[in-house]
Order: structure tokens, then C-alpha cells, then sequence
């Protein structure tokens, strides 16, 4: 009985390590309140890697929108905690919009460079 708790704690364990290695290379877009901006308003990441927009607090409600309709973090509001992951294919520039802030600059970009392409040696 001993040996089948520790395994779970093991795999427990492992699920923990893995889930924060994977949210360790995230890149994170706050909100700069004090000017109506996204911190920073431009990021840039490869394929496979994610963005998290992430703000508490905030007097005023927020969201983040790509142009293009690739990532949408819903209806604004005030505290908000959205990933989104880069898949491949979605290299290239996406523009994104705060809704009730845009007419004022509330924009920024993520830059998304395609994944290295992985070559295999072929045997002889």
C-alpha cells in the first residue's frame, strides 16, 4: 500500500513540474492603468510558445482581441487571466485591441516566428 502512495505522490509530482515548465516560457501582457496601454504592447514568441494576458484589480475593464479573430479573452472586465497558445501555422503579426479602450491606443502586437524546423539525419 506503501509503494502505490508513493507513486501517486510521484505522478502528482510530475503533473505539477511539467504543467509549471510549460507556463514557465509564457509571455505576460499586463495593463499600464495609468495610460490606457497593454505592458508591454509588443511581444514576440515562436510557434508552440503562449501568451497570457493577465491584470487584477483594475478600475476599468479590459480584454484583449486580435484584429484577425485568432484570440479573443471575452467581455472586459477587471481581473482577467487568459492564455492563449501559438500554434503552429500562426506565425506572422496579429494586432490586438482592448474594445472600450481603442479609440484612445489601447492596441498592441504579438510578433509569432515560426518553429524551428527539426531535420532529421537520414541512415546510410
Amino acid at each position: 500500500m506503501r509503494g502505490v502512495f508513493m507513486l501517486m505522490i510521484s505522478v502528482a509530482l510530475l503533473c505539477a513540474t511539467t504543467q509549471m515548465a510549460a507556463n514557465s516560457s509564457d509571455v505576460i501582457v499586463t495593463v499600464d492603468s495609468s495610460s490606457l496601454r497593454f505592458s508591454p504592447s509588443e511581444v514576440t514568441v515562436t510557434e508552440g510558445q503562449a501568451v497570457r494576458f493577465m491584470w487584477s484589480g483594475q478600475a476599468l475593464p479590459h480584454n484583449a482581441v486580435a484584429d484577425d479573430g485568432l484570440f479573443d479573452s471575452g467581455e472586459p472586465e477587471r481581473d482577467v487571466d487568459y492564455r492563449f497558445v501559438f500554434e503552429p501555422g500562426t506565425a506572422g503579426t496579429h494586432g490586438f485591441v482592448c474594445e472600450p479602450h481603442a479609440s484612445v491606443g489601447m492596441v498592441g502586437t504579438v510578433i509569432v516566428e515560426a518553429a524551428p524546423v527539426e531535420e532529421i539525419e537520414e541512415e546510410e
